[in-house]
């Protein structure tokens, strides 16, 4: 972990990236920053679980090779895949490699994420993620709307 410390604020949109790759690093920070996130990355997987653990990131994005020479090794990414629901739903996790089709649900399924992307389309990474934000969002909306509710007591507005 670098030695600087960010604050993240209740107006903050946090996103957090776990890439090994460099110039794929670059690339996802300057679409998610273009996107107005607050973007944090992590060097190491225990970088990663430290930070996932300390700030609800709004959007996620995980090299398939990450800190690894086969996805197996991803420490990152097999934490993510063994959190409970509770722990990881605040977020929208992208999975990007070199051996995914782009939005395949399947792929997505197979490994406990929201979608994958093929690293060759890291140029649409701006309308990815906004597709996967979306997309997820839609999905957990009555879901979130009843915890809402619950939370104000119960309390509904219909008649």
């Amino acid at each position: 972990m670098n030695g600087s410390f960010d604050f993240v604020t209740t107006t903050d949109k946090p996103a957090l990236i776990a890439f090994s790759t460099p110039a794929w690093l670059e690339s996802a920070k300057a679409a998610l920053q273009q996107l107005g996130y607050k973007v944090h990355t992590a060097a190491t997987h225990s970088d990663f679980l430290l930070r996932f653990s300390q700030a609800h990131y709004q959007v996620v994005l995980v090299e398939e090779l990450f800190g690894a020479n086969i996805v197996e090794e991803n420490l990152a990414l097999k934490a993510l895949q063994n959190m409970t629901t509770s722990q990881r739903r605040h977020t929208t996790v992208l999975l990007v490699g070199d051996s995914f089709q782009t939005f395949v649900p399947m792929e997505a399924f197979k490994h406990s994420v929201h979608a994958v992307v093929n690293s060759s389309e890291l140029f649409l990474l701006n309308q990815l993620v906004e597709k996967a934000v979306a997309e997820n969002d839609l999905f957990l909306h009555n879901y979130r709307d009843i915890q809402n509710r619950l939370l104000a007591g119960g309390k509904s507005e219909r008649p």
